[in-house]
């Protein structure tokens, strides 16, 4: 951690259908046991609808910002052919199709051709560009919940976050985040340190939706907090 630094604890609670109440109530209880106290929080996404959307309506004076009808089958379907195992890319289908902003479409912003070229702390220096990833970025979706992409690079902007630490997974988000948060007036970008995961199996990470152990079932198995601390430590130094 960086000396002197300002930490804050943020909910991030943008995807409603998803979010529970319960889930937040035992990430603090983990938080607290393993003895992190936040000396600071900042409002949980779902309360930030008109941050969110005052940032976008300078993109969308920009022209930057469009309606996509497109589902995530017809997206899967249009790139089967061409994704040979990287990550699903949005072929741009509706970008000029003049849908507008109307409720049930998802919104989208467009990403350029350009390279957004970064050092990451852990993982050395990355080039990525975002069209090619990643195409056209949802920002927010169908349901009109904001996207992960836009609630977290905007909030990081706007809360004067400097540094960035999580899971080696995000590493390719890193590049388009850069990019947006950029294009929303950030003059210089956080810096990044992309972790190593606890994996499964070589090619599967744990996940909630798959049962996989967390903090809490480590608990009830006997682990110290000590104990949980210094495997978290072991997954870093053998990155």
């Amino acid at each position: 951690m960086t000396s002197g630094a300002r930490v804050i604890l943020r909910v991030e609670d943008h995807d409603r259908q998803r979010s529970r109440l319960e889930f937040e109530r035992a990430l603090r209880e983990d938080l607290e046991w393993l003895g992190f106290v936040p000396p600071e929080e900042v409002p949980r996404q779902s309360e930030r609808v008109g941050a969110y959307r005052g940032v976008l309506d300078t993109f969308i004076a920009c022209g930057l910002v469009y309606g996509c009808a497109c589902t995530r089958h017809e997206i899967a379907g249009a790139d089967d052919a061409q994704s040979g195992g990287r990550e699903r890319r949005y072929p741009g289908t509706c970008r000029d199709r003049g849908l507008g902003l109307a409720d049930g479409l998802g919104w989208r912003v467009r990403m350029g051709p350009g390279v957004e070229t970064f050092t990451d702390d852990y993982c050395g220096r990355q080039v990525q560009d975002p069209s090619q990833q990643c195409g056209d970025l949802l920002v927010r979706d169908r349901l009109d919940n904001w996207t992960y992409q836009w609630a977290a690079t905007i909030d990081d902007y706007l809360q004067g976050i400097t540094h960035v630490i999580r899971g080696v997974d995000l590493l390719p988000s890193t590049g388009r985040q850069i990019r947006l948060a950029r294009l929303a007036g950030r003059t210089e970008p956080a810096r990044f340190r992309h972790h190593p995961l606890i994996m499964k199996s070589p090619d599967q990470k744990l996940s909630k939706s798959d049962r996989d152990t967390g903090v809490r079932d480590l608990r009830a198995a006997g682990w110290t907090r000590d104990d949980v601390l210094a495997a978290a430590r072991g997954a870093e130094t053998g990155y």
